[in-house]
């Protein structure tokens, strides 16, 4: 391994998810808390994240196959993006804090792709799942540093130092940008006319559009998860200020999966068995919700978002990185593609059933948690279902096999 160039990688990858496990798994004890705002509020708060991600890394992914190179990209938009987390932990009201997270998504979202891009260039196949624990560790460790910094400055859990925090890291993240070794565009991507198009052209493949359209359906039931697990918690008579802590149990279970199992299960059981088993772990998680009435089981249970997390998440990742490697030309439009589907859409649509079902299910401002839980339940069974009996990972020659003739028209261009 190239440990210089791993450390390199694997800081981009660690600010990266840090930045955003600041924020992501707590800002809704702020918008429930003091800022009043109902269900659908908070739903459409949530929301901005995945409409950002349905346009913004197709504009930064296109970007980083034809024109700039993506460690640029990334560091332009987490400066940004800073800003924009100050103004919005300053906000007090419903429409100035939806503008200000609107803005701020547009710029985080484009560089959740071009990571992933920048780790596929720079290191081996074997070496990522090396780069990828440092996700859920990041998450971690700053849900414990937030909960820390919560006790020593006696503070609740609904205030704005999760926002402040995240501008923070953003900030690091920029600096870290500047030490990356270089990521252009390939110099034989201006054979891709269009990287993006070709990138979409990837669904015509019948499994391939299985496994896209049922990743799309369940990474969207992770927004249940996010919008109602830390009030469910506090229901349940956990402390508040203990919550990111508790929820973080999760990334640091992620983190020893991705080192220890990921790796492994891709070689052993192959992607189709993976991810049956990725969308099983949520439907574990929910059923657990509605069936144990202990807080230790509650705690415990997080474990279950972690593995999924990996299995499901991770491994879809690194599943169109074999598909679309680097050397096609389109590798981070492909992956552009993927977080459009999940991040994008599917958590667009998660957010809003999420909030249709709480704001539903809320009576006398108190949520009836075992009626919202069976839905993502039901969904996330039926996804495992789904891989299990209906997919089978095609071969990237399938993906592949095209682009040698377009090579070819391209250096027969250049040498008349």
């Amino acid at each position: 391994m190239n440990w210089d160039v791993y450390l390199r990688v694997s800081a981009l990858m660690f600010l990266e998810f840090a930045v955003w496990g600041a924020w992501m798994p707590v800002l809704a004890l702020r918008l429930l808390g003091p800022m009043k705002m109902s269900g659908k509020q908070t739903g459409w708060i949530y929301a901005t994240f995945p409409l950002a991600c349905i346009f913004s890394p197709l504009v930064s992914g296109y970007l980083a196959d034809k024109y700039v190179n993506a460690e640029w990209v990334i560091l332009v938009s987490h400066v940004i993006g800073a800003v924009l987390l100050v103004i919005a932990a300053k906000q007090t009201k419903f429409t100035g804090m939806f503008v200000a997270m609107f803005a701020y998504s547009v710029c985080y979202t484009a560089t959740l792709p071009l990571v992933n891009a920048v780790l596929f260039r720079q290191l081996p196949k074997a070496d990522w799942p090396l780069v990828f624990l440092w996700a859920p560790v990041a998450w971690a460790l700053v849900g414990y540093l937030l909960t820390g910094i919560r006790q020593v400055r006696k503070l609740g859990g609904d205030g704005p130092d999760s926002l402040y925090m995240a501008a923070v890291l953003s900030l690091l993240m920029a600096l870290v940008c500047l030490v990356q070794i270089p990521t252009p565009p390939k110099g034989d991507a201006a054979s891709v006319a269009n990287p993006m198009s070709e990138a979409l052209g990837m669904l015509a493949n019948p499994s391939y559009l299985v496994f896209m359209l049922t990743q799309l359906v369940v990474v969207g039931m992770q927004q249940f998860y996010f919008l109602g697990t830390g009030q469910f918690m506090q229901d349940r008579g956990i402390s508040g200020k203990n919550v990111s802590a508790a929820m973080a149990i999760a990334q640091a279970v992620q983190a020893v999966a991705t080192f220890f199992c990921l790796g492994w299960l891709l070689k052993n059981a192959g992607f189709q068995w993976t991810f049956a088993l990725g969308s099983a772990c949520w439907t574990v998680l929910f059923t657990t919700y509605i069936l144990n009435k202990a807080n230790v089981g509650t705690i415990t249970i997080q474990a279950f978002h972690g593995l999924a997390y990996v299995f499901f998440v991770i491994a879809g990742q690194a599943f169109v990185g074999e598909m679309a490697p680097d050397t096609c030309g389109f590798s981070a439009s492909a992956q552009s593609v993927l977080f459009i589907a999940t991040s994008g859409i599917g958590l667009f649509v998660g957010t809003q059933l999420a909030g249709f079902v709480m704001q539903k299910n809320c009576i006398a401002g108190k949520f009836q948690w075992q009626k919202i839980w069976v839905v993502p339940l039901v969904i996330t069974l039926a996804g495992a279902i789904v891989f299990a009996a209906a997919f089978k990972a095609p071969d990237p020659k399938d993906f592949l096999q095209k682009e040698k003739p377009r090579q070819e028209k391209a250096v027969a261009a250049a040498l008349v």
